[in-house]
């Protein structure tokens, strides 16, 4: 008789090394797709690809930094790292709306498409490398002092000195 397997961690039915990285980057899509959709879908796209920006740009810090920072290394964890996009804060309004959100909104579908160009490399950075950002009618106490690098839709952008 022979011992079964199992196909999740390697039958002989599997392609384990493709199937697995196939499904990670659509699972960095979809989580990056519902930050930009949480953070800036009433920002348009240029406010959506802004805040895809500052994802990438502590992503590299990471890298920068032996693949590890204190938000995280890579795109999942930087838009997961508590308290860092408000979106995935259980306590926001946002994120109810953010789990049962699907590509049938124009939006979603839009964040999805700009996820899709983040995460192949080929976005463009209007935010001047950008690490941090808040919306134009707070004052965060991290900003004082600090020089914005761009102002996108309600939305201004900066990059620390930290990062």
């Amino acid at each position: 008789m022979k011992k079964p397997t199992l196909t999740a961690i390697g039958g002989s039915d599997v392609r384990p090394r493709a199937d697995a990285e196939e499904f990670y980057r659509a699972l960095e899509i979809d989580v990056l797709a519902r930050t930009l959709w949480g953070e800036a879908r009433g920002q348009g796209h240029i406010g959506m690809e802004a805040v895809a920006s500052v994802v990438l740009n502590r992503v590299k810090v990471a890298q920068g930094h032996g693949g590890k920072y204190w938000w995280g290394g890579n795109i999942i964890q930087v838009c997961q790292k508590p308290y860092q996009f408000s979106c995935w804060n259980r306590s926001d309004p946002n994120f109810q709306k953010l789990q049962a959100i699907d590509d049938k909104n124009l939006y979603f579908a839009s964040a999805l498409r700009i996820a899709r160009r983040a995460v192949a490399g080929v976005l463009p950075d209007h935010t001047g490398g950008a690490t941090h950002y808040h919306a134009d009618y707070t004052s965060p106490y991290w900003a004082r002092d600090e020089i914005p690098s761009a102002k996108i839709g309600h939305h201004i952008f900066y990059k620390l000195q930290e990062a």
